[in-house]
């Protein structure tokens, strides 16, 4: 039994040192069984044997105050009592380390799968970050983009003004020149008109003239 103890505290105290100092990939595989371990029946086994050895411990530490108690009452203590009292003595001490141990291994491998998936999502969002870097830089190229062409929108606006100015003013004066054409148009009209009266009136003075003519002919 106490070379028992003694192997399970050896491998106990090996596990603590691989979960607490990594070594290669032992670690790594110490998790792994760790892991195994606390799935399926492995908690259920692993409460029973704790259970198992409180109960010796439990047997152990009343044993030891038994002879104890024994040894008081008579005054001394028997070579038998005394091996008997070691022995347990021994067996309690391992037994208590060894639960401590599994208590320790426990601890640490809770808080090392803690950290681990901590930093699994520290990577994440590191990356998350990153990314969020990269689409602000790429929303700023776009915005930068965007009001480069909005410049150029406006500049163009700006230019289509100024032309649609000249051309207002063009055709403001082309309308001038219309009217000026226009009423130059209608003064030759009346103009035209007195000269057409003026020579219909000339040729009734002719035809007068040429009929007192033929009057003072004949």
């Amino acid at each position: 039994m106490i070379q028992l103890l003694f192997l399970v505290l050896f491998a106990e105290g090996a596990v603590a040192l691989i979960l607490m100092w990594k070594i290669g990939p032992l670690r790594e595989l110490a998790m792994r069984g760790l892991d195994q371990l606390k799935t399926g029946k492995g908690p259920a086994t692993v409460k029973t044997l704790a259970c198992t050895m409180s109960v010796i411990l439990a047997s152990s530490v009343a044993s030891i105050l038994k002879i104890q108690n024994r040894g008081a009452k008579l005054g001394t203590v028997t070579p038998m009592d005394q091996v008997l009292w070691r022995t347990h003595l021994v067996e309690a001490s391992l037994i208590g380390y060894t639960l401590f141990l599994a208590l320790v291994i426990d601890r640490l491998h809770h808080y090392i799968r803690k950290l681990i998936n901590l930093r699994r999502t520290v990577n994440t969002s590191q990356e998350e970050v990153e990314n969020l870097k990269k689409e602000k830089q790429r929303f700023k190229e776009k915005e930068e983009t965007s009001l480069n062409e909005i410049k150029k929108l406006h500049e163009e606006v700006a230019s289509i003004k100024e032309r649609l100015q000249k051309l207002q003013s063009e055709s403001a004066e082309h309308e001038k020149r219309a009217e000026t054409a226009e009423a130059h148009v209608a003064a030759l009209q009346k103009q035209s008109e007195e000269l057409l009266l003026e020579y219909d009136r000339l040729l009734e003075d002719n035809q007068i003239l040429q009929t007192q003519a033929l009057a003072f002919r004949g």
